[in-house]
C-alpha cells in the first residue's frame, strides 16, 4: 500500500472525477445530482485537476459528443404542459427573474444550473461546457418540440426564454454562441424572450423572417401566410424569400401590433391587443369580426378533421368567444350563427357552404 497521503487524494480525486465523467455520460443525471457535482468541482484545486485530467484522458471532449443537452441543462427540458388559465403575477415575476439571471450569463452562455457556483473561472469546466457546445459545426445539437391535436404545452430553453406551443405545433431550435436560431415548422407559438444583445433570437416561420433582442410575441403559420403580433417589445418581421438581387421587404413591430406575410408580400401593420393576440393560451378563442377564413384557419388547430369555407362564404365576419376544448361545438356554433351547411362528403374535409334554400 503506498503510504504516500497526497498520491493517495490525487487517486481518490481521479476516481471521483471518473465516477463523475461516468455519470455525466449515463443520460440520467438528476438536477440534484448536477448541483452536487457543481459542488464537487468547486470545492479544491485538486477536483477541478482530476476532472481536467479524465477529460483530457477521455479524448478531448470526443467521448463527451453524444450526451444529450436537454439531459445536462434542465433549462431545455420541457416543462409540465400549462393549465389553460391566466399566468399569475407571482409565476410572471418569476419568469422575469430566470430571464436576469440568463443576462448574467449570456456571454458564454453557461447553464442555470451553474450560477452561482462560482464556477466561471474554473478552466476543466469550461471545456468541458464550451466542447459541448460548439462540438460539430459550432453548433448544440438541434432539438425540436411538437405538440400533439388538443396538446399545449410550455417550453424553457437554456438562455431562459420560454415557448409556448399551441395544439399541433412543431418548432425547431438551434442554439449557437452567436445566435440563437428558431424555425416554427407547423402550427402556432407564443415567444417569451430572454434579452441577449450579442445574441439576437430568430424565427423562421413560412413566408415570415423574425429577428429580436428581447421580446414577446405570437407566431401562427397558416397554409396561405404567417401572421405576427407583438404583445411587449419591438419586432423586426421581413420576407423570407425574395428575387435575387431585391431587398426583402421588412416592418418593424411595437406593442399591439400585427403583419400577415406571405408569398404576396406584407400587408399593412394592424392593431392588435394581448389578449386577442394569446387568448388559445388562456384556453379560448376570440373572434371580433374575423373574416370565416381566418377563423376557421385557428379553429382547425383542435379539429381532428380541417374545415374550410366555399368561396362565397369565406369573407362573413365571425364574433365570439369559443373554448378550445371543444372544437366540434365551436363549428357547429359559426354554422349556425352564419346560417350555413357542413358538407361531409369528403372525410378528410369539411366545407361551409350556404344552405340550400
Amino acid at each position: 500500500m503506498n503510504s504516500n497521503p497526497q498520491h493517495h487524494t490525487s487517486d481518490e480525486c481521479l476516481d471521483q472525477a471518473c465516477a463523475w465523467v461516468a455519470r455525466l455520460r449515463s443520460e440520467a443525471m438528476s438536477n440534484a445530482e448536477k448541483r452536487e457535482f457543481a459542488t464537487w468541482l468547486a470545492a479544491t484545486e485538486a477536483h477541478r485537476q482530476a476532472f481536467d485530467e479524465v477529460v483530457e484522458l477521455w479524448g478531448d471532449l470526443g467521448a463527451l459528443a453524444h450526451m444529450p443537452v436537454d439531459q445536462l441543462f434542465p433549462e431545455s427540458v420541457p416543462s409540465s404542459p400549462p393549465q389553460n388559465s391566466r399566468e399569475t403575477q407571482k409565476s410572471r415575476e418569476a419568469r422575469k427573474s430566470r430571464k436576469a439571471q440568463s443576462a448574467m450569463s449570456a456571454n458564454w452562455g453557461l447553464p442555470q444550473w451553474l450560477i452561482g457556483g462560482g464556477l466561471a473561472s474554473c478552466g476543466a469546466f469550461l471545456a468541458v461546457w464550451i466542447g459541448l457546445q460548439w462540438l460539430g459545426n459550432g453548433k448544440i445539437d438541434q432539438q425540436i418540440y411538437t405538440t400533439q391535436l388538443g396538446e399545449i404545452r410550455t417550453v424553457s430553453l437554456a438562455d431562459g426564454s420560454e415557448i409556448k406551443l399551441n395544439s399541433n405545433s412543431e418548432l425547431r431550435v438551434n442554439f449557437s454562441r452567436k445566435e440563437r436560431q428558431t424555425q416554427l415548422l407547423r402550427g402556432e407559438a407564443f415567444f417569451d424572450v430572454a434579452r441577449q444583445t450579442a445574441r439576437p433570437f430568430t424565427v423562421a416561420a413560412g413566408s415570415a423572417n423574425i429577428r429580436v433582442l428581447g421580446t414577446e410575441f405570437n407566431v401562427e403559420l397558416n397554409p396561405e401566410n404567417t401572421r405576427v403580433s407583438v404583445t411587449e417589445g419591438k419586432v423586426s418581421v421581413s420576407e423570407a424569400e425574395k428575387t435575387p438581387g431585391l431587398t426583402p421587404e421588412s416592418v418593424t413591430l411595437v406593442k399591439n401590433q400585427k403583419v400577415s406575410v406571405s408569398t404576396l408580400g406584407l400587408t399593412q401593420i394592424q392593431h392588435t391587443s394581448p389578449e386577442q393576440a394569446t387568448d388559445w393560451t388562456r384556453g379560448i378563442l376570440v373572434f371580433e369580426k374575423t373574416p370565416l377564413k381566418e377563423a376557421l384557419q385557428e379553429l382547425n388547430r383542435y379539429l381532428a378533421v380541417p374545415v374550410v369555407a366555399a368561396p362565397q362564404v369565406e369573407s362573413r365576419l365571425v364574433s365570439g368567444t369559443f373554448a378550445v376544448s371543444d372544437p366540434d361545438n365551436t363549428l357547429e356554433a359559426i354554422t349556425t350563427a352564419l346560417d350555413l351547411q357542413q358538407d361531409h362528403s369528403n372525410n378528410n374535409l369539411t366545407i361551409l357552404s350556404p344552405k340550400h334554400n
